[in-house]
Parts: C-alpha cells; structure tokens; sequence
C-alpha cells in the first residue's frame, strides 16, 4: 500500500476549460518537473522556496508543448506531505494528455484513486477520518453537506474520539499496571474518576451515533414519497416543487406509469422527491407494477406526502380520507406523513374552513397556482432535525464511522457492567482494549491494506 515512487494526475475535472491543474507528488516530483520545465528566467525550479510560483513552458524536447505556471511544495510542506508540483495549464484536453504522456515518458506513474489523499493519510497530514471527508466534500450538493464535510476535514470529529481514546488509554494502563500488583491488592485507577469517564464516554457516543440518522439524511439526501390516488395533481406537485416540468401532467387518470425523481435544494437540505403512480384497483398490467412500485417507494422513503383533491372532499370524502390515513399511519407508523389538499383554488372560504377544521394539521396547495407550495417546502425542513447543525455540533455521516462507534458503546457498556458488578481489572481490560480498537478504526490508529484499499478506491483520480 505504501508506495514511494512519483505519481502525476489532472487534479481537475477531465475535458476542454479555461485552465487545468496537472499535480506530481513524490520524492522526485520536482527534479523531474524541472527536467520538462523552463523558466522565462531562467530558474532551477530545484532550487527555488517552497510555496512559490514560477511561469514558464513544458517542453518535449525542442517543442513547446504550452506556457505554463508551476506551483513548488518542497519537503513535508505539501498536501502529500511529500515534495509537490503543480502545474496550471492551458485547458485543452490535448495540452493535458501531452504534458501528462511527457511526464510519464520521464518517470512518473499514473496516481490511483485516491493515492494523493492516502499519502497524505500516511505521512501524517491527515487521520483516516479526516481523509474520508475529503470525498464528502467533493461530492457536497448542499450547503448542509458541505458544512459537515468541512468540520470533519478540519478534525472536529476525529479529535472528540482522540481525546476519548487517550483518556480511556491512560486508565487503560493503569488497571493493567494493577495486574501487576494483583497479589498486592492495590489500585492505581480512582474508580469514581474511572467511573465518571465512562459514563461521559457513553454520553457521547450515544449523542454521535444518533447523530447519523440526521447526518446520513443530510449527505445523501431526504427521500419524500408523493402517493395519493390517480389524478389527484402528484406530478403538478412535483414539477411545482422543482420549478420545472418533470413529469408529464394529464386529465386521464393513470398517466403515471412508474416512478419519476429528482432533487431540490430546499435551505441548504437535499431533498429528493418521488412522484409515483396513483394508487387505485385497475386492471391494466403496467400500471399494477407502478402501483406496486409506489408501495416500494413508500417504505424507502423518509417522508410521505399524501396527496387528495380538495374538491373531492365532500363529508363523505373526508371520512375516506380519515380512514386512508389511518391506515397509512398504522403501516408505517414511524414515517412522518403529510395530508396535502390539492386544487384549493377552487374551494370557497367555507370550504376551506371546513378542511381545516376537519382534517388535523391538513396543508392546503394549489400546485397548478403555485399557491402554498413554498409552505410545503418550510414544512418539510421541520422534518430535519438542523438543531446540530446550527450549532456546529459533530454529525456522524459515515457508515464505518458509524459500525465502529456502535461496536465501541458496546463494549464500554460491558466496562460498566464490570465496574457496576465489580469485576476484575484483567476482564475490563479486555473489554477496554475492544473499545479503543473500535476509536483506533475511526480515525486511523487501527488500519488494514484492504480497508484502506476500500475507502481510497471510492475517490477519484488527481484526488
């Protein structure tokens, strides 16, 4: 895993641009940019300051491949930490395959995956869990995962795990150094001091893991299923939500054959919405298999809109309505579901006031008229819990993250048992040493070939 040859990758994304950004890391790096680069001045790029920048051009020989600037980072100054180049070059997709073949032809390989970021890892610049939020943060869409992203990558998680690990580690090896002294019958660990830490580390453990269930939401989007009956205004809905036309909008109830999504920021939150079939009997194959793809959808989703046509509800339609939501509730009553009366453009204000008063937290839209859809949205974002977020609280959004704290409460609630049951030091230091195993996998301390191989296979190329 560990390599010390020089790599070279386009850190920018592939195609013609205004400008691209060529990187070399390694500890030839820049000997060999040097022996394809030169100066308007004259300069030995070999012996120039780190963090400085010098215009020049690539050359192949005797051609002249493209007037360029290079970025020096000398020693352990670098993103890598190890001697890096960069070089800014004109953006055509041929300057760049020139530059990079050149690069090649002079002794450079062809970065993996990731291979910048877990050099990075192993020289120290970053921790494994920093590492992982780079990839977050390149593949942010939303000001949410963005700010989450960041405050990973700037250690906020990781060093709340460190200082736990190092305090679990201290009291660590102090009860084993009481196994030492076993027949002595001392103790070197205060057990109220051990106690108190436990109890704190439990603490934060269960706020981070309940952290991921807001987190894992935010990072990969909010999943809401629009469901009703036909004809009902679902793919109105949908393209109102989204300001576009999505969804094909018709009269024959129906028209709906399968599911349509697409994703809407809504207050820096990724929300991803479904319009699915009307649910209805009906004879007709292909809208049976839609009907059952909407049931899918539902029990996928993290939200459920429930769309019915305001003009439907007569008395007689209200009570439906009731005994339809009951049964939506009692399938899946962990779901937050959302009774949507559409078309109130053409009730009256008795009508209106009935609805309300009627059906209980009832949200009246017109979506043809764009009438109440901005509501809508406000109300969805009171489904998210933001409350960490505002407050730049850790959010966990990693699922490894998440196994290896879960793995980790478990078995310091086995260290609780002991102390409750007072059990020897030698059983809770075994129990001790899982649990920092479990932290040490968080942010690096605990590492395998294979499960570095499978994080950094997830990144992309000049990253």
């Amino acid at each position: 895993m560990i390599k010390q040859d020089t790599i070279v990758a386009l850190a920018t994304p592939a195609g013609a641009g205004a400008i691209a950004v060529i990187r070399v890391s390694g500890k030839d790096a820049i000997e060999i940019t040097s022996s394809v680069f030169r100066s308007i001045s004259d300069k030995d790029l070999t012996t120039q300051k780190s963090h400085t920048i010098h215009l020049g051009h690539i050359i192949d020989q005797e051609r002249v491949l493209d007037e360029v600037l290079v970025s020096l980072f000398k020693g352990t100054n670098s993103y890598t930490g190890e001697p890096t180049t960069e070089i800014s070059c004109h953006g055509s997709s041929y300057i760049q395959q020139e530059i990079i073949q050149l690069l090649l032809r002079k002794g450079c390989r062809i970065a993996d995956a990731g291979e910048f970021t877990l050099r990075a890892f192993i020289n120290g610049k970053l921790d494994l869990s920093q590492a992982e939020a780079v990839a977050d943060l390149i593949a942010s869409d939303s000001e949410a995962s963005h700010q989450i992203a960041m405050q990973q990558m700037r250690g906020g998680f990781s060093s709340e795990i460190k200082k736990l690990r190092d305090e679990l580690l201290n009291f660590a090896s102090l009860i084993e150094l009481e196994l030492d002294f076993a027949e002595e019958d001392v103790e070197f660990a205060n057990r109220d001091q051990f106690q108190d830490l436990i109890s704190r580390i439990t603490k934060v453990l269960k706020r981070l893991i309940d952290s991921f269930a807001v987190g894992n939401v935010i990072k990969n989007g909010i999943p809401v299923a629009i469901v009703g009956e036909p004809n009902v205004g679902k793919s109105t809905l949908l393209n109102a939500l989204l300001n576009e036309e999505r969804a094909i909008v018709s009269d024959i109830a129906g028209t709906t054959r399968d599911t349509i999504e697409d994703e809407i920021n809504i207050g820096g939150i990724g929300f991803r919405f479904i319009d699915t079939a009307g649910i209805r009997d009906t004879k007709d194959v292909v809208e049976s298999i839609g009907i059952q793809k909407t049931f899918e959808k539902i029990e996928q989703a993290e939200v459920v809109i429930y769309l019915v046509d305001s003009f439907e509800l007569t008395v007689d339609g209200i009570q439906t309505l009731k005994v339809e939501i009951g049964k939506i509730k009692n399938k899946y009553p962990q779901k937050p579901l959302v009774v949507v009366a559409n078309k109130i453009d053409r009730l009256d204000t008795s009508q209106v006031s009935n609805l309300t008063s009627e059906i209980e937290n009832i949200h009246l839209l017109s979506a043809k008229q764009n009438i109440g859809v901005e509501e809508l949205q406000n109300k969805l974002l009171d489904f998210v819990n933001t409350g960490a977020l505002r407050n730049n609280d850790t959010i966990v959004t990693n699922s490894r993250h998440y196994d290896a704290l879960l793995k980790a409460l478990e078995e310091i609630q086995k260290v609780q048992y002991g102390i409750d049951n007072g059990l020897s030091g030698d059983l809770m230091a075994i129990d001790i040493r899982q649990a920092l195993y479990h932290f040490g996998e968080i942010t690096g301390e605990i590492t395998s070939d294979d499960l570095l191989g499978n994080i950094f296979a997830n990144f992309c190329i000049g990253k």
